[in-house]
């Protein structure tokens, strides 16, 4: 942070813990003896009064003992603009320490189970434990906790894969990620809202739920033109481009025609981010062993 703020800080923090301990110190009463007085304070609430005594000595003290506390402990770490405390701690340095902690306890186990064949890998109770953490860590927030996805995130747990589910593509996916983009109108961008209607309504001729059979007919000659490169001629799809096949009525943003037809017109943006960097080669074969293993 700059200078300027950097010193607003620093005197707000020990403006308040010096006005603090001035308050309570203005304010005190003998501490020298115990005596007290009949005096009160001069109101009362519900046949309560308050008398004008002094602070148990032990709550002085313990307040007195908190302003001392915050002094030093400020003057160990950071707390007052750029200071960097007396023993240079960060939650950075602190985080890699840990992490160093972690690998030299982990990593001959991680090692282990990184030259293991997926596969294999897949059949060790151990390795699949360690797995499932790693993916509640890293993965769950999209696919869920149970792997069974969401809308715009896929099922990891069943046969329907985007871009493959050998354990090569599974682990070229969480390593490398994915971007998958459906273009608007797919490579027909002057595509009129009449063959939107009809695209749509041949989309869903594939599980018998089009609206208009008419409009589904008239559907197959526009899907050929705008839809075909990246779905094929037959509407399965194209994993080498990510393309979704379409007859199996296993749907990433929804199966409606209101879903489709949106997905048609407005076209769809989809990243998978890449763990390589996030999590070291051994993990990342322990984590597609994982992946692997909720389909297989």
């Amino acid at each position: 942070m700059s200078t300027f703020w950097s010193v607003w800080v620093s005197v707000i923090v020990l403006g308040t813990v010096f006005g603090c301990a001035w308050l309570l110190w203005a304010t005190r009463k003998s501490q020298t003896t115990d005596t007290e007085t009949d005096k009160t304070m001069g109101h009362s609430f519900d046949g309560i009064e308050e008398y004008d005594n002094p602070l148990p000595k032990w709550w002085f003290y313990l307040f007195l003992g908190t302003c001392i506390f915050a002094l030093g402990y400020l003057a160990l770490y950071p707390g007052l603009g750029n200071y960097k405390g007396l023993l240079g701690w960060t939650s950075t340095n602190q985080w890699e320490a840990e992490v160093q902690v972690a690998e030299d306890k982990y990593g001959e186990i991680y090692a282990q189970f990184g030259k293991t064949p997926i596969p294999e890998l897949a059949q060790n109770e151990d390795a699949m434990k360690i797995g499932q953490r790693l993916f509640a860590n890293n993965c769950s927030v999209c696919h869920g906790t149970a792997a069974r996805g969401q809308v715009g995130f896929p099922n990891l747990t069943d046969k329907d894969w985007l871009w493959g589910g050998s354990p090569d593509q599974i682990l070229h996916t969480i390593a490398m990620g994915r971007n998958g983009t459906m273009t608007p109108k797919g490579v027909m961008p002057n595509m009129s809202n009449e063959q939107v209607d009809q695209v749509v309504n041949y989309v869903l001729s594939f599980s018998g739920r089009e609206q208009d059979a008419d409009a589904a007919k008239a559907g197959a000659a526009v899907f050929a033109q705008a839809c075909t490169a990246c779905h094929g001629a037959d509407a399965k799809g194209m994993q080498a481009m990510g393309a979704p096949n379409l007859t199996d009525n296993i749907w990433l943003y929804g199966s409606t025609y209101e879903w489709i037809k949106e997905t048609v017109v407005n076209g769809r943006q989809n990243q998978m981010p890449a763990q390589q960097g996030r999590l070291t080669d051994d993990q990342i074969q322990i984590l597609a062993a994982y992946v692997y293993s909720l389909s297989n």
